[in-house]
């Protein structure tokens, strides 16, 4: 059989295969590269000094990003951010620098991603013989690192799920696992009159209080620190898993929405927001973030149908999937609320 030879396909499967690039882009993240360019164009060698970094080295980095579009060299050895590297900027006001960091066990694990697909089992407790939030809860830089990158996460989702759904009809909200308390943060200083509760771990709970005070909400706030498989704070109007069902495997993602379940009132609803897999072949970032998560925790992105399926098991329904731009919004109810 004679095969038909296409350059440009592989050129294309030469640049996603490349894991050369996103290294490169999380180095100048960790430098804080676009920080010193907001002014304008600077030679290798001042941003080299500025930076801390050796000038020749940063050079062979800023030339390869540059030739992504990543910055650009406008003169030699000069170079500017590109609107592709604006965001890169701790100032702007979605900064994605801290999105990208390099930890190292996250690296670690991915090179042992091989025995995830051969055995099922999560690559980062073959690499580390311990699970993900055990290796992190140990190692409090990686943590930071960790935490900073959700939260800037966070920004995103705030600027897409709040004019996304009806937040203002809503008197009281808990955000069940909600780390640092940053998007209940942001969804109470943009909604008055609602009242929050976030619950957590009491380690990251604890983080939570300044973050909330920051954004004067801390007055309409309760914080507690506890399992959510083991109870959570009953009778409000909404519950937020905002990126946690996913993390779990069936039997726990069961557990925990009974016990979402038990704490909810008749009028009350649940809201999931996370990826949800999409049929067909078009481009879906779930089914790429479903990699990463069977890699380091040995989570799941599922369809729209399988989370249906995970909350009859625990008495409930899914009425509704908002889409947003990020994260769909899955609005559940109980079994015997209508509408």
């Amino acid at each position: 059989m004679r095969t038909r030879i296409d350059i440009a396909s592989y050129v294309r499967l030469t640049e996603l295969a490349d894991y050369i690039v996103p290294f490169a882009l999380r180095v100048v993240c960790d430098l804080g590269v676009a920080d010193h360019l907001v002014d304008g164009p600077l030679s290798v060698d001042r941003l080299a000094e500025s930076t801390g970094s050796h000038a020749p080295s940063l050079r062979r980095v800023m030339r390869a990003l540059a030739c992504r579009g990543i910055f650009t060299e406008v003169s030699e050895d000069r170079f500017a951010l590109t609107p592709l590297a604006e965001p890169l900027r701790s100032d702007h006001p979605l900064s994605l620098r801290e999105a990208y960091p390099l930890l190292p066990g996250d690296v670690k694990a991915w090179a042992h991603f091989d025995h995830s697909v051969r055995t099922g089992e999560p690559a980062f407790d073959q690499a580390h013989g311990q699970s993900y939030w055990d290796y992190l809860a140990q190692r409090p830089d990686e943590l930071r690192a960790f935490n900073a990158s959700q939260q800037a996460a966070t920004r995103l989702e705030l600027r897409t799920l709040l004019p996304a759904y009806d937040w203002g009809s809503l008197e009281t909200v808990v955000d069940v696992g909600g780390g640092n308390g940053a998007f209940l943060a942001g969804l109470l200083a943009k909604f008055p009159r609602l009242h929050g509760t976030l619950l957590d771990q009491p380690d990251m709970a604890a983080q939570a209080h300044e973050v909330l005070k920051a954004a004067e909400v801390a007055g309409r706030c309760e914080v507690v620190g506890g399992s959510f498989f083991d109870e959570v704070p009953p009778g409000a109007d909404a519950y937020l898993l905002k990126r946690i069902l996913y993390g779990w495997d069936d039997e726990r993602a069961v557990q925990l929405l009974r016990t979402v379940a038990a704490a909810m009132k008749p009028r009350s609803r649940l809201l999931v927001l996370e990826p949800v897999r999409k049929p067909g072949n078009e481009f879906d970032v779930g089914k790429t973030y479903d990699l990463l998560l069977f890699a380091m925790a040995g989570g799941r992105v599922r369809g729209a149908d399988e989370i249906g399926a995970l909350c009859a098991r625990a008495g409930l329904r899914v009425e509704r999937v908002v889409d947003t731009m990020m994260l769909p919004i899955v609005e559940v109810r109980t079994e015997e609320t209508q509408g």
